[in-house]
């Protein structure tokens, strides 16, 4: 499977952005997929992860309350909606699809990511 990440940017806090990620896989509604954040020096981070239907998802605790993720099984398309971003939001953001159909956090279980889309909230 492809995944193709899109939808980064600059923004200042406070504000939103959306990221998409499509994948080129036809099994893409059979599995749970998970959005991570990476800065440079640190370890890859969880950030959110929604199940197979749509209708299970998982955040960490920095962001929820502030992101949804949602998917488009019919467009084999992830997205994570980011509201009220903070500077500490920035990083790069990568999709990763996992065989598991429950979310989850752990990114070892995720055998498939996409390039990253870079996430830059300024103060």
């Amino acid at each position: 499977v492809q995944l193709q990440a899109s939808g980064g940017g600059f923004v200042q806090a406070g504000g939103s952005l959306r990221l998409s990620c499509a994948a080129s896989s036809r099994t893409f509604s059979s599995y749970a997929m998970g959005w991570f954040r990476q800065v440079p020096g640190k370890e890859r981070e969880f950030v959110a992860s929604i199940g197979k239907y749509g209708t299970d998802t998982l955040y960490s605790d920095s962001v929820k309350g502030r992101f949804t993720v949602s998917r488009d099984n019919a467009k084999s398309t992830v997205y994570l909606q980011m509201n009220s971003l903070l500077p500490e939001d920035t990083a790069a953001y990568y999709c990763a699809r996992t065989r598991r159909t429950t979310p989850r956090r752990e990114a070892v279980l995720y055998d498939a990511w996409g390039q990253g889309t870079q996430v830059t909230v300024s103060s």
